[in-house]
């Protein structure tokens, strides 16, 4: 497997590769995190325009992404129930989705975000059990909850990495790293 950063021409693997993902959701459980059509085409363009979107690539097919975007996230200004593990700066993970749950494709991601961020966030449903597992797997700690734009509420987590990161992997890649905008 091998990370890459998404382009327009992965619009209609990633809209397939939600569905599959929100279908999973549904049928496991979790019938409300990802309604209707979340996260939509339009969604995917914005993320690949931001250049925070990476797909996760296995045999030549997309088999996972997810969305790295640099805070601080206007949902994680507030903590309730909680604290986050530091104030500094950090990663958001969103929407990260595998097209095999089960695969490994969900950890593969995570460690390769793990590689070069020195803190990661990510929030998820009280119902998404399977992404709560998967990143206490990784070593995230939930420290509290936080509420989304639209008022629902989210288990919030944060991964502090300690020890020497890679400058030179994904953080090489965002559009705001080359504007010297980070780092």
């Amino acid at each position: 497997m091998e990370m890459r950063p998404a382009v327009r021409d992965d619009l209609d693997a990633l809209a397939s590769l939600y569905e599959g993902a929100r279908d999973f959701m549904h049928r496991n459980g979790n019938p409300t995190q990802w309604a209707g059509e979340y996260p939509s085409k339009s969604d995917i363009l914005a993320d690949v325009r931001r250049g925070t979107l990476f797909v996760c690539e296995s045999e030549g097919k997309i088999a996972g992404c997810l969305c790295l975007q640099p805070g601080p996230d206007p949902a994680y200004l507030k903590i309730e129930d909680g604290e986050w593990l530091d104030d500094g700066p950090y990663f958001v993970i969103h929407r990260l989705a595998v097209r095999e749950p089960g695969q490994g494709v969900g950890g593969f991601c995570l460690d390769w975000a793990m590689q070069s961020a020195t803190s990661l966030r990510a929030d998820t449903h009280r119902d998404n059990v399977p992404m709560q597992r998967l990143l206490k797997s990784r070593g995230f700690v939930h420290c509290g909850t936080i509420h989304v734009s639209d008022g629902s509420p989210r288990m919030a987590y944060q991964l502090v990495v300690e020890g020497e990161r890679d400058d030179g992997s994904w953080l090489s890649w965002l559009p705001w790293r080359r504007r010297g905008l980070l780092g």
